[in-house]
C-alpha cells in the first residue's frame, strides 16, 4: 500500500513571520500557516518561485484530468445503483481448481490486475490528487480556471444528481465467491482527506459557494454517520492494523471538517491506547505489519497514518508525538526502528516482495524533523529526498530552512 502523500508541516516551529492581513485557508493535514508564509513572501524570492513554479506545473497536469465519476464504471454493484462505490479486493485471486474460480484465495501483497476493471478506486484516488493539485496551484497563482476546475471535480463527484456517489461504502473491496464488500475497503476513502483540504484552498474563489460547501459537508456528515453506524465501519473501526490507524485518520479529519472538534478530539486521544500502545513494540517494531509480505511498506504506512493523525490532533489541542508508554512504545520508536533500515544501515529483516525502497520512509522522517527540529532527522530526509524535486519535498525544505 502506498500512502497519500500530505505537506504536513507543524504549525509553530518557523519563525518566518506571517502577514498580519493574510488569512489563513482551512485546512486540516495540510499546514495553513506554512503556506501562508510562502504565499506572502516577495514575487522575486527564490525558495517562492520555486514552489510555484512546482504547483503551476502540478496543477496544469491535473488540468488534463477528470472529472471523475462513480457512475462511470462498466459494472454494477449488487445494489443495482451505480451512485454505490464498488471495488474488489486487490490480493484475492480465481482458485485454480475450481471451475469459475470461485470462491477466490488470499495472496497477500500481490495485486490482481482484474481488479481495475472496476474503476472507482482509480478514480476515487485521482479526484483526491487532481482536486488537492488544482488547489494548491490556485491558493498560490490566483488563476481563477484551478480554481473552477476543482470545483467542477468535487461537485461531479459529491452533488451533481447524475453523478454523485452515495455516502457509503458497502461495496468497497468485495471477494467474488465470498462477499460483495468489506469494513476493509474504507481504506479507500482517504481520498476524501485530501477534498477537504482542497475545498479550504478554493473556498475564497467564486468558483465555490456557500450552498456548495453546505452540501459537500451534508454529504460528508452522511457519511460519517455511516462510518461509525454500519457493521463495515464498526468493522474498521475495531481493527488492530494500520485499517483502524487510517480509519482513526479518516474520521477524525472529516470531523474537523463538520466543525465537530469533541469528536475530532476523542479520536485522537484515545489513539494514545489503541493505536500506538498496541500497534507498536517497545523496540519500534509494528508486528501486525511486518507479518505482511510487504512489511516494511505496510509497517511505514501504518506510521505515516499515527502521524498524520497527529497532524490532526495539532488542531484539538492533542499531541501524540509526546505519548510514550513505561516501557518505550512510541511514534519515534516505530520510527527509530525503520529508518536504519531505510538509509541503507541495515538489511531488511523481512518480506518485501515488491522490492525494498528506502525513501518510502521520507514523508514520515520529513514530519519527524518538523515537529522535533532534530538534526538526525533533518539529515535523514534529506538523504532520503536526495533525487527529490517536487512540491511537498520543496515545502519541506522550506520549512526547516526557516525553523
Amino acid at each position: 500500500m502506498r500512502q497519500l502523500i500530505y505537506i504536513s508541516i507543524a504549525l509553530a516551529l518557523t519563525t518566518v513571520p506571517v502577514a498580519l492581513h493574510a488569512r489563513q485557508p482551512r485546512v486540516f493535514l495540510l499546514d495553513a500557516r506554512l503556506l501562508t508564509q510562502v504565499k506572502t513572501l516577495p514575487a522575486t524570492d527564490p525558495a517562492k518561485q520555486n514552489i510555484l513554479s512546482l504547483a503551476t506545473a502540478d496543477a496544469d497536469r491535473a488540468l488534463r484530468e477528470g472529472p471523475f465519476t462513480v457512475t462511470s464504471k462498466g459494472v454494477i454493484p449488487p445494489s443495482g445503483d451505480k451512485h454505490d462505490y464498488m471495488s474488489q479486493a486487490p490480493y484475492f485471486w480465481p482458485d485454480p481448481s475450481k471451475p469459475d474460480g470461485k470462491p477466490y484465495i488470499r495472496k497477500d501483497g500481490q495485486r490482481n490486475p482484474e481488479i481495475r476493471k472496476i474503476t472507482d478506486h482509480d478514480a476515487l484516488g485521482q479526484l483526491g490528487e487532481t482536486s488537492r493539485a488544482l488547489a494548491l496551484g490556485y491558493y498560490f497563482t490566483g488563476k481563477q480556471e484551478y480554481a473552477d476546475r476543482a470545483a467542477l471535480l468535487i461537485r461531479t463527484w459529491f452533488l451533481d444528481p447524475s453523478t454523485r456517489m452515495n455516502p457509503n461504502l458497502e461495496f468497497g473491496q468485495g471477494i467474488p465467491g465470498i462477499n460483495t464488500g468489506r469494513g476493509i475497503g474504507i481504506i479507500e476513502s482517504r481520498s476524501l482527506t485530501q477534498v477537504v483540504d482542497a475545498v479550504g484552498l478554493i473556498a475564497s474563489s467564486s468558483s465555490w459557494s456557500s450552498a456548495d460547501q453546505h452540501e459537500l459537508q451534508r454529504w460528508y456528515r452522511q457519511y460519517v454517520h455511516w462510518m461509525r453506524s454500519s457493521r463495515k465501519g464498526q468493522d474498521e473501526d475495531a481493527a488492530k492494523n494500520n485499517h483502524g490507524t487510517w480509519y482513526d485518520l479518516q474520521l477524525t479529519d472529516y470531523a474537523l471538517f463538520l466543525g465537530d472538534r469533541d469528536l475530532a478530539r476523542s479520536i485522537v486521544e484515545r489513539a494514545r491506547t489503541k493505536r500506538i500502545q498496541l500497534q507498536i513494540e517497545p523496540d519500534g517494531r509494528e508486528p501486525l505489519e511486518l507479518a505482511r509480505t510487504r512489511a516494511f511498506g505496510y509497517s511505514e504506512g501504518n506510521l505515516d497514518g499515527l502521524m498524520q493523525l497527529d497532524t490532526l490532533g495539532r488542531h484539538v489541542g492533542v499531541d501524540l508525538w509526546a505519548f510514550h508508554t513505561s516501557d518505550g512504545r512510541s511514534i519515534l520508536a516505530a520510527l527509530n526502528y525503520l529508518l536504519p533500515f531505510a538509509l541503507g544501515q541495515k538489511a531488511w529483516p523481512y518480506q518485501q516482495i515488491t522490492g525494498f525502497q528506502g525513501d518510502m520512509l521520507l514523508h514520515c522522517t520529513e514530519m519527524a524533523a518538523v515537529a522535533t527540529q532534530d538534526q538526525r532527522y533533518i539529515a535523514a530526509a534529506f538523504q532520503l529526498g536526495a533525487n527529490r524535486n517536487d512540491l511537498n519535498f520543496a515545502l519541506f525544505r522550506f520549512a526547516v530552512a526557516h525553523r
